[in-house]
């Protein structure tokens, strides 16, 4: 049986105060950074994969600080696998394999280019606790067994600190990553 349906992730309980926690960072007026890039650079090559971003989940959009392998800036927040991983930002998601995934089989990026079938956020949070996005990794392979979170969660706070940087003189706070731990 083969599963096409997906929905859109639904918006945080608290989404009024993340939207203006998002606002508030700068991120979204900021222009790319290499620090960013080195670091999903390095997130990719941590996994051997050939897709990462940097995702920030704005109102109706997902906007890429920085990315790796994907050709677009920004996608629809409609069909954005970072809008799941921010309803809990206490843990990562991670899905083994997006098209046996009820959730994502049907979105266009399974079924279409670029195919993705395996994925895993690490959700990014302001200093008062909201995602702001997620350090993401994506492949065209599904894949099973133990994954390096921890190294994930110190990537995304350093991504997250670099940014707190950029803007410090707009008075942005630092950002951190949810903790994560090995799955299998």
């Amino acid at each position: 049986m083969s599963l096409s349906f997906f929905s859109p992730a639904p918006r945080p309980t608290d989404e009024r105060e993340r939207q203006r926690a998002v606002d508030a960072s700068g991120v979204l007026r900021a222009p790319p950074d290499p620090a960013l890039h080195q670091l999903v650079a390095k997130a990719a090559q941590l996994l051997d994969a050939p897709m990462a971003a940097l995702s920030i989940i704005d109102r109706d959009r997902m906007w890429f600080a920085a990315r790796v392998g994907i050709d677009a800036p920004e996608t629809s927040r409609a069909i954005s696998f970072c809008a799941h991983a921010i309803l809990k930002p206490e843990e990562p998601l991670v899905i083994a394999d997006a098209a046996s995934d009820e959730r994502f089989a049907g979105n266009p990026f399974v079924q279409n280019e670029p195919g993705v079938r395996f994925y895993v956020g690490m959700p990014v949070l302001g200093t008062d606790g909201h995602p702001l996005g997620a350090l993401c990794i994506l492949d065209v392979r599904p894949r099973e067994g133990v994954l390096p979170l921890a190294q994930l969660a110190r990537l995304a706070e350093r991504a997250g600190q670099a940014i707190a940087e950029i803007h410090q003189s707009e008075g942005v706070g630092v950002w951190t990553a949810a903790r994560g731990s090995a799955t299998g």
